[in-house]
């Protein structure tokens, strides 16, 4: 026999009843109508930046699956704190971040790890803005190239920060070991299967940015700032009878 779903709650004590919510589908309307909005981020400034080039693969891809996009140039951008927060560059890359609904990290691996240029793109983007969340429910891909054999100790650090930036990070991703090999002189992208797991990449980022931007408020709505809300606004509201009594 099943249990009534009142009784389960009972054995929560630490659960504010009136704060609980019965996990369901989510909202359905609004459906978006316009194109996905996907912001590309990459972590090179070299001329022949190799990164740069897997980037421009990717936003050929995602305009050609219904994308609209947007590259941001971080040549320019101070490092993290050694400006103000009304730098043009700085400012710039917020207003994209709030823009998009999906992301594109893509950096080199330098050291065993993402670069600095990479981090610091991510650094400027705030966790919280005023009442605005410039990443939390949105979409990201990871990509790396790599200048030896095959690595993933990027992707593994960027998924890391998509985790700590509220993001929904899709399952699959992209390291092109041996990049100065994967691209002709023109910067394009030679066929191969590294070619192809792009393309798999932009898909799936497509799929997943579809199906969660109407519902992403859903989706990242959570129990405990419900709580910590609702005991704001107790306080704001016994706070004259506190001070009349």
């Amino acid at each position: 026999m099943s249990k009534d779903p009142a009784d389960g709650i009972n054995d929560l004590p630490n659960v504010v009843d009136a704060e609980f919510r019965m996990p369901h589908a989510g909202p359905r309307e609004p459906v978006s109508t316009h194109k996905p909005r996907i912001l590309l981020l990459y972590g090179s400034l070299r001329a022949r930046s190799y990164s740069r080039f897997l980037t421009l693969e990717a936003e050929r891809l995602l305009q050609a699956m219904g994308a609209e996009t947007r590259i941001f140039d971080p040549s320019g951008l101070p490092l993290p704190d050694d400006a103000p927060e009304d730098h043009p560059k700085v400012k710039e890359l917020r207003s994209l971040a709030n823009w998009s609904e999906g992301q594109v990290w893509c950096s080199p691996e330098r050291h065993g790890a993402m670069t600095a240029i990479m981090k610091a793109q991510i650094d400027w983007i705030p966790l919280n803005s005023g009442a605005v969340r410039p990443t939390q429910g949105k979409t990201l891909a990871v990509m790396q190239v790599s200048g030896g054999s095959q690595s993933f100790n990027a992707v593994n650090q960027l998924r890391v920060l998509g985790r700590w930036m509220r993001m929904l990070t899709i399952p699959n991703q992209s390291s092109v070991a041996k990049a100065f090999q994967e691209f002709d002189e023109a910067g394009r992208m030679k066929p191969s299967s590294y070619y192809d797991r792009v393309v798999d990449v932009m898909e799936e980022l497509m799929k997943f940015t579809l199906l969660t931007r109407d519902v992403s408020p859903y989706l990242t709505d959570r129990y405990s700032e419900r709580v910590e809300t609702a005991e704001e606004l107790s306080k704001r509201v016994n706070l004259p009878k506190a001070a009349g009594s």
